[in-house]
């Protein structure tokens, strides 16, 4: 065994603390999900049908959904798939669950039950238990994935996969700095290593579990090597584990060019740095998340926007794509909604299969420069720990060498600075103590002074708060009026 991996010892003691947290817990047995896996179509297995898309270059579509009651969400996911065409379908979590507020979510399960519609924002899996997740899973003929955003997800992954999902989203540095505010980092990667190994028992048994790190962080102005870096370490974490299926994603910035480099980089970086950890037996995948931001709330623009992403992912070749919704700007869209944004990008993906972004020197350009950036924050992770990667990580984010923009977390420096240079890639206007080189900044500084210049005016803080909005109000680059 991997000197990495969790003993079975400590596992298993962690695992009776965990189960017994909440009553649903004590109905999970490992050796019986097992046996339940296993009856489960290999045309229901996400990790399968990632690894399909990429040996036959198709992208596949996926939304988010979830509601509060286990026949309402049956009913929502069954639209999605017959009338929404969806490839592959979700279980979004609600938010207490992810806080672990069981008590909470139970109490919006009843006030659901009273008000005969969904009063919580998601499905909570750990209250409905092991029979509401079989539920669930058993009425879909498609893969079916648990999405959330939890730094503690022990539970909620022990419940879910002997529920029948066959993918897990989430890691202990994406589902903490950009969605919690006090917890500690080393404490959601050790939580987040208890799920990677859990998903590795599975793997041990012939059970193929996919596991996705989230990619767009805090979905604002994220520049493609803050993204990445924590992609490529939260894979290796989850490869030291026994995971064996990795999906690692992207969430669009806006600039075609950089998208598509972004894509396409991180896929190669991935390999890079996996395989100088020593791994060589793992099925690799990418996801690109349609726009995180804000939405323009006019219904035929949010169009727009959604099938702007649905280009960049055919185009620079990712496996999935994650599929907004016409009423982003409005709060938690109907089942019609959501099946709309997957018919509009359903259509760009087919008009788009069987073409492929043209290379041009730009690209390259933009390509090696993400590399570059990636490979310097590397660089200073290995650094700090002393050649170890998860050492190295929590001591990089403590020093702000990895910085996260816009982010809660308090274990967060947030000096990180990003703005849209004069064709819209993300550049870095300040980049508070990232390990980045001179060189680097000077190259950032040099396209962000152009777009100044075009606009009369000096590169300032307005610049980002411009940027920020900039979608939602028409545009992409944040002018000034």
């Amino acid at each position: 065994m991997s000197v990495y991996k969790i003993s079975d010892e400590k596992f298993n003691e962690i695992r009776n603390e965990i189960l017994a947290t909440w009553p649903t817990g004590k109905d999970i047995d490992f050796e019986e999900a097992i046996k339940y896996q296993q009856v489960i179509p290999e045309s229901k297995n996400f990790a399968v049908a990632m690894k399909k898309a990429a040996e036959e270059k198709r992208t596949l579509l996926q939304p988010r959904a979830g509601v509060a009651l286990v026949p309402e969400h049956i009913t929502l996911l069954k639209y999605l798939e017959t009338e929404g065409e969806a490839d592959l379908l979700p279980t979004t979590i609600d938010a207490y669950t992810r806080l672990n507020r069981y008590e909470n979510a139970a109490e919006g399960v009843e006030k659901s039950l009273n008000a005969r519609t969904s009063l919580l924002n998601g499905f909570p899996a750990v209250n409905h238990g092991l029979a509401g997740c079989r539920m669930v899973t058993e009425a879909v003929k498609s893969p079916i994935q648990v999405r959330h955003g939890t730094p503690d997800a022990r539970l909620l992954a022990e419940i879910t996969l002997a529920g029948g999902f066959t993918s897990f989203e989430g890691g202990g540095i994406s589902y903490n700095i950009p969605y919690a505010k006090k917890v500690p980092l080393q404490k959601s990667i050790d939580d987040w290593k208890y799920v990677d190994r859990l998903v590795g028992k599975y793997e041990e048994r012939g059970i193929h579990i996919n596991r996705e790190p989230f990619g767009p962080l805090t979905g604002t102005l994220v520049p493609p090597c803050v993204s990445h870096v924590v992609a490529i370490v939260e894979g290796i974490l989850a490869l030291r584990q026994g995971v064996k299926s990795i999906t690692l994603g992207y969430g669009q910035g806006g600039n075609l060019v950089q998208d598509v480099s972004a894509i396409l980089s991180l896929k190669a970086l991935a390999h890079e740095y996996f395989e100088r950890e020593g791994f060589n037996e793992y099925d690799l995948t990418t996801v690109f998340h349609q726009w995180m931001g804000g939405f323009p709330p006019d219904e035929a623009k949010a169009f727009a926007v959604i099938s702007l992403g649905a280009t960049v992912a055919v185009l620079s070749g990712a496996d999935k794509v994650i599929v907004k919704t016409p009423h982003e700007a409005k709060g938690i869209p109907t089942k019609e909604a959501n099946a709309q944004g997957i018919k509009a990008t359903r259509q760009a993906v087919n008009m788009l299969r069987d073409q492929r972004f043209p290379v041009s020197e730009e690209q390259n350009i933009e390509t090696e420069q993400i590399k570059k950036e990636v490979r310097s924050l590397m660089d200073a992770i290995y650094r700090l720990g002393e050649g170890d990667i998860e050492k190295g990580v929590v001591a990089a984010v403590e020093a702000g060498a990895l910085d996260v923009p816009f982010a809660p977390a308090v274990c967060n420096h947030g000096k990180i600075l990003p703005m849209r240079d004069n064709n819209g890639y993300i550049r870095i206007f300040n980049k508070g103590n990232m390990a980045l080189s001179d060189e680097i900044m000077a190259y950032h500084r040099e396209k962000l002074e152009e777009r100044a210049k075009v606009e009369g005016r000096n590169v300032c803080f307005q610049m980002v708060t411009d940027d920020i909005y900039a979608i939602s109000k028409g545009a992409l680059v944040g002018r000034p009026r």
